[in-house]
């Protein structure tokens, strides 16, 4: 058991299944991308240990930006989506991949896809570590799926709870 803030965390997804997820998202990018060079666009805060992590694995040449963008507050989605840091790189033309720690509602890929339309992206593609199909509420194609989790809040690997958990190797989902 984990306890963060006034919550009790049990364990779900082991740090070996995170890495088999990765590993097999960047073969799927690898044969993707064969011929390109992508700009792979991870979502802070939460994406930076999915980026890092899947681009020591990606095998091909690629660019790195990130965009901090807001939609929850303490375990709830609120279905507001503020950006707080934007993007500064030409991409027009280029092929972009969105790197997410997780998508549940959709509203945070809703808001990215219309920034990168502005942009003038050639091609876009998105990427999570972890789906919540259950939770997800738009019409939206998810290119790359590491692992689909049912509607539980998580922690770790990215994953925080009112800034705590971050850093943990695991993923531990709320207890009842």
């Amino acid at each position: 058991m984990l306890h963060l803030h006034d919550k009790t965390f049990e364990p779900f997804i082991s740090s070996d299944e995170i890495d088999f997820a990765i590993k097999n998202l960047a073969k799927q990018m690898d044969d993707d991308f064969f011929e390109e060079i992508p700009v792979f666009i991870g979502v802070l805060n939460g994406s930076f240990m999915v980026l890092s992590d899947l681009l020591k694995q990606y095998r091909g040449m690629c660019e790195v930006s990130f965009i901090k963008l807001a939609s929850y507050e303490g375990t709830q989605s609120t279905n507001h989506v503020k950006q707080l840091i934007g993007l500064n790189e030409n991409l027009e033309g280029r092929t972009v991949v969105i790197v997410e720690d997780i998508i549940d509602t959709g509203a945070t890929i809703e808001e990215l896809k219309a920034i990168l339309k502005e942009h003038k992206v050639k091609h876009l593609k998105i990427a999570t570590l972890f789906f919540k199909p259950d939770a997800f509420k738009k019409d939206i194609k998810i290119d790359y799926v590491g692992i689909r989790i049912p509607n539980k809040f998580i922690v770790g690997y990215g994953l925080d709870y009112d800034g705590l958990g971050r850093n943990l190797p695991d993923v531990y989902q709320l207890a009842q």
